[in-house]
């Protein structure tokens, strides 16, 4: 009988060391290198819909800027209670400008054929009017959803802090037919 409850105390000690230790590895994963992100409203219609899942890379931008087109996540700079999701733009040092419909970058139409529909119409707003070129600051990024004409974005509310820049979106795990890596270019053509 003692050899029995040795043997079922050893098991349950195993079972509680493997139990705290996905624990640990999940929180460590979860704190440095992915977290999950749930997909809120339709800002970034046709590429991403209301309540997806995906899983955000934190690591990737401790390391290189991001880079045009890239899809991030990041906490929104009227409320940072509230995490958004949208396409990255332009970086510190560049300009600005949208006009007739297009975003200007350096003074050359932005090429976003690979994740807009053809024809897209981008229009001005509040904060980027129209014909009117910014030089973005330092520290400061302009990013802007793919859905345009319903999308809260930098034309109305400013450019995005680094400091507010959780990550990339990297995966996307729900709906399951949709699972897989998210590129720059997603737009189903």
């Amino acid at each position: 009988m003692p050899n029995s409850l040795k043997a079922i105390g050893l098991f349950f000690l195993d079972f509680v060391e493997i139990i705290v230790g996905s624990l640990v590895f999940f929180i460590i994963v979860y704190l440095v290198f992915l977290q999950p992100h749930q997909v809120n409203g339709n800002s970034m219609l046709d590429n991403f819909y209301d309540k997806e899942y995906l899983l955000t890379d934190k690591i990737s931008y401790r390391f290189r800027e991001p880079k045009r087109g890239e899809v991030v996540i990041f906490k929104a700079p009227e409320n940072e209670d509230y995490e958004y999701i949208k396409r990255f733009i332009a970086s510190p040092g560049e300009r600005i400008k949208i006009s007739n419909g297009k975003v200007y970058i350096n003074g050359q139409a932005l090429d976003e054929s690979s994740y807009l529909k053809e024809n897209t119409y981008t229009a001005a707003s509040s904060f980027l009017t129209e014909d009117q070129e910014i030089i973005i600051p330092e520290d400061k990024y302009v990013v802007l959803g793919d859905n345009r004409s319903h999308s809260s974005d930098s034309r109305a509310w400013g450019f995005v802090p680094k400091e507010n820049i959780i990550g990339q979106a990297w995966f996307r795990y729900w709906p399951l037919h949709q699972a897989g890596l998210i590129f720059k270019t997603t737009y189903p053509n």
